[in-house]
C-alpha cells in the first residue's frame, strides 16, 4: 500500500473535478474546514456531486450554493435542498436511516470520501470521534480517501475506525466541529415531559431525537435507574444522566452521533458510558428487537385520528425527513416489553392550529396508524395499544388542546360515518 499523501485542505479542493461524486459526512461528523476551503475556492464545485447525511437545524453549509453548477444528492430536505430541487441540481431520495445506508454502500459510486478523524493512535487507528454514521457504508469503495485530522475531536470508543493506512491523503486542520443547543425549556414542556417519562421503567433500553422536548424527557428521568441507550443520537442531558446514576453501567450509551458544545465533546473522550456504532448496527430493527424493554421515544409534526403519525411535513410542505424513526419504532414493538411512544404539543406555538388532527390532508405518514403504542401532549396521555377505531379517536381528542376538541369530535363524527 502506497504511503499516505499529507497535503493541505486547498489541495484537496483544487483535486475537485466535474463529474465526480464527493461524500461529505453531516451531523457532527462534518468537516467544517473542508467547506470553508471549498466555499474560498467555490470553482472547484463545478460539476461535482456531494452526497452525505446532512441534517436541518444541525448542518448549517450549503453545498449547492457553492456553485451554480455544483449537483447533490440528499436525504432529508433542507433549505440549500430544496432551492436545488427547483431548477434540477438536486436529488431528494425519501428513504429511512437503514435504506440511507444501503444506498450509500450499494447504489452510490464515490470518487472522494472525506472523513474527520483523531490523530492515529499507537496502532495506527483513527477515531471519529462524535459521528460514526454512515462512514462505513462509503470508506472501502471510495476511490479516493481522505482523512481531515483535527485535534478538537475527542477519540471515542466505537465498533468501527479508520486504519491511516487505508488512506490516500491527510490533512490537518484545528476546526470548530459542528455544534448543537436544543435551546431552553419552560413549565409548559417540562410537565409534558414528566408525562412521558412516567411511561419509562427503571431497566428500559431508550432511544430519543434531539431538542427541546426531548431534552427535557431526559431531564425527567434522572431518578430513575438501570437505564441504557442505544439511540441515532445523543445530547449532553444523557452525560447528566450518568451523572445523576440514572444510566445502568460503562458502555451502557450506544449511538450513532453525538450532538452537543465543545464540553461534551471533550467529555467522550473519556467517560467509558458512550459507545459509538454505525447506522447499520444502531438501527438494525433485528438488533433493536432483540433488547428487552425497548422504549422508543419520538416527537411528531401531527398525528391524526386513526393515530397516523406525521413527523417531517407541514401543510404539505417537506420540511426534513423520517429518519430512524420507522426502524426505531418498529423494533420497539418487536422487543419483549417494548413500546413506542410519540410526543408532541398539542397546538402550535401561537395556539391556533390543532397538532391532533382529524385525518391527514395534507401532511406525509411517517408512520401508519399501528406504531404509535402511546400519544402524549402536554394534556395527558392517549394509550392506544389495544383500542378500537373509536376507542383511538377518543383517546386522542381527549389529550388534543381543550379549544379543538369540539371539533375534532365533529370531524370524527363525519370520518366514522363514511368509513
Amino acid at each position: 500500500m502506497a504511503a499516505v499523501q499529507r497535503c493541505s485542505v486547498e489541495e484537496v479542493v483544487a483535486s475537485l473535478r466535474p463529474g465526480m461524486t464527493v461524500f461529505v459526512p453531516g451531523v457532527s461528523g462534518e468537516s467544517l474546514a473542508f467547506h470553508a476551503a471549498l466555499k474560498a475556492q467555490p470553482e472547484f464545485a463545478a460539476g461535482v456531486r456531494f452526497t452525505g447525511l446532512h441534517f436541518p437545524g444541525i448542518n448549517r453549509t450549503d453545498y449547492l450554493g457553492l456553485h451554480v453548477e455544483a449537483r447533490q444528492r440528499g436525504y432529508v430536505m433542507t433549505p440549500g435542498l430544496r432551492a436545488g430541487l427547483a431548477d434540477g441540481r438536486a436529488e431528494l431520495v425519501p428513504i429511512d436511516y437503514p435504506a440511507i445506508y444501503r444506498d450509500l454502500a450499494s447504489n452510490v459510486a464515490v470518487d472522494l470520501a472525506i472523513a474527520q478523524v483523531s490523530a492515529p493512535d499507537a496502532d495506527g487507528n483513527c477515531s471519529l470521534g462524535p459521528s460514526l454514521d454512515f462512514h462505513p457504508a462509503v470508506w472501502a469503495k471510495a476511490k479516493r480517501r481522505v482523512l481531515h485530522i483535527n485535534p478538537r475531536l475527542p477519540r471515542t470508543r466505537g465498533s468501527w475506525s479508520i486504519a491511516f493506512a487505508s488512506a490516500d491523503a491527510a490533512f490537518e486542520a484545528d476546526s470548530a466541529l459542528v455544534s448543537f443547543d436544543a435551546g431552553g425549556s419552560s413549565e409548559t414542556i417540562e410537565r409534558h415531559a414528566a408525562l412521558v417519562a412516567g411511561l419509562v421503567r427503571d431497566g428500559d433500553t431508550l432511544e430519543f431525537g434531539v431538542g427541546k422536548l426531548p431534552g427535557a424527557i431526559l431531564a425527567s428521568l434522572r431518578s430513575h435507574r438501570d437505564l441504557r441507550i442505544w439511540s441515532g443520537m445523543v445530547t449532553p442531558q444523557v452525560a447528566a444522566l450518568v451523572d445523576a446514576g440514572a444510566v445502568a453501567a460503562e458502555g451502557a450509551i450506544d449511538a450513532g452521533v453525538a450532538l452537543g458544545d465543545a464540553a461534551f465533546y471533550e467529555r467522550l473522550g473519556h467517560d467509558r458510558a458512550f459507545h459509538f456504532r454505525p447506522v447499520s448496527e444502531t438501527h438494525d430493527v433485528r438488533r433493536i428487537a432483540a433488547i428487552d424493554n425497548f422504549c422508543a421515544i419520538n416527537s411528531a409534526v401531527e398525528v391524526d385520528l386513526f393515530g397516523q403519525v406525521n413527523a417531517d411535513s407541514l401543510n404539505g410542505k417537506l420540511m426534513a425527513g423520517v429518519g430512524g424513526l420507522p426502524a426505531f419504532v418498529a423494533g420497539s414493538q418487536l422487543s419483549n416489553g417494548g413500546r413506542s411512544i410519540v410526543a408532541l404539543p398539542a397546538a402550535t406555538d401561537d395556539g391556533r392550529y390543532t397538532r391532533i388532527v382529524g385525518s391527514f390532508d395534507r401532511g406525509m405518514v411517517a408512520l401508519p396508524r399501528h406504531c404509535a403504542d402511546y400519544v402524549v401532549t402536554e394534556h395527558g396521555v392517549a394509550a392506544l395499544r389495544g383500542l378500537s377505531i373509536h376507542e383511538r379517536a377518543r383517546a386522542l381528542i381527549a389529550v388534543a388542546a381543550p379549544a379543538f376538541r369540539e371539533s375534532l369530535e365533529a370531524r370524527w363524527a363525519d370520518i366514522a360515518g363514511r368509513l
